[in-house]
């Protein structure tokens, strides 16, 4: 099975030049994570060119947040770090930050570190929930800025720390149940961080991440769960940081992957479902994990091209 990537472009170029009216509103919360999910598939099939740099950026630029800095998720939108990493990860892959004028990157920072709390978690934003999630948006954003600091940086790795449970994986907060996602979003923020030598359990939780693969081929996020193509970025990423790529098979998990393509372009967290962005950019990054199909290589703890991210400093600065 060919993998259809001129039918996976138009796809992608559809969704944006021709969108559905009511689904078009309806997901305008996602409009700045969609713009990602479908670059980063453009860029990892050496589809880059297909729209215009300019246009990608002047839209990104006017859903900056000029009252507290950040963006959002489209124009007039709250600035969010979900939204924040997105329109800066698309910046990066266009080496176009510097569209942010040196006013906009110090109002960005600050409103990054602003939403940091006491025990080194953050804030998504200034409505108050709390998710690892938003320690990895947020110290990615600030390493793609290359602005990382200790006293940032120490208490996040603390808290990422305390959310690791006995079966050596990782829920939303301390106490909270294992699942894949908060795994990558652990595992990363503690790599960028240059902290994977103080996570604990490593064979526990290596051993986790394998089990998620099921009799088909596919992974999911946690136990008795069915799998998901988006898993294959949650889980495949955990395990490429890890250096532990073959603890799944990976000639099964192409196969559901490639099971859950569309003839007509996109994948499906699933074979024979509906076909999203979302899924057809961690279909695509599962691939390319797995070294498939000549898609360009993903950075595991960035989640953008390694050509894209051997450019980023890391941290402690020198």
């Amino acid at each position: 099975m060919s993998l259809l990537i001129d039918k996976h472009v138009d796809y992608i170029k559809n969704l944006f030049r021709n969108p559905v009216y009511l689904e078009h509103w309806m997901a305008e919360h996602l409009k700045m994570n969609a713009l990602y999910w479908g670059i980063g598939a453009l860029f990892l099939m050496h589809h880059e060119d297909e729209f215009k740099k300019e246009d990608v950026v002047s839209f990104i630029m006017n859903c900056y947040d000029a009252n507290c800095g950040g963006f959002g998720s489209a124009p007039r939108h709250d600035a969010h770090l979900l939204s924040t990493l997105s329109a800066l990860q698309v910046l990066k892959l266009y080496d176009s930050l510097d569209a942010l004028d040196k006013d906009k990157r110090e109002k960005t920072i600050q409103f990054i570190v602003s939403l940091q709390l006491d025990d080194g978690s953050f804030e998504g934003d200034r409505f108050g929930e709390v998710d690892t999630r938003f320690v990895y948006t947020a110290i990615q954003s600030l390493a793609i800025l290359e602005t990382l600091e200790p006293k940032v940086v120490e208490p996040a790795v603390d808290f990422i720390l305390q959310c690791q449970n006995f079966d050596g994986s990782f829920g939303i907060m301390p106490g909270a149940e294992s699942h894949a996602a908060q795994a990558f979003t652990c595992i990363a923020t503690l790599a960028i961080c240059n902290a994977l030598d103080r996570l604990p359990n490593k064979e526990t939780l290596e051993w986790w991440l394998s089990d998620r693969q099921v009799a088909n081929g596919g992974l999911n996020g946690r136990p008795e769960k069915l799998p998901d193509v988006c898993y294959s970025w949650w889980v495949l990423s955990c395990l490429g940081i890890l250096q532990k790529l073959n603890y799944v098979d990976g000639e099964k998990l192409v196969q559901f992957i490639m099971n859950s393509q569309s003839d007509t372009g996109g994948i499906s967290d699933r074979p024979g479902n509906e076909c999203d962005v979302y899924h057809t950019y961690f279909g695509l990054a599962g691939l390319s994990l797995l070294g498939k199909y000549g898609l360009a290589s993903i950075d595991p703890i960035y989640a953008l091209p390694t050509a894209i991210t051997k450019t980023i400093k890391k941290y402690p600065y020198k």
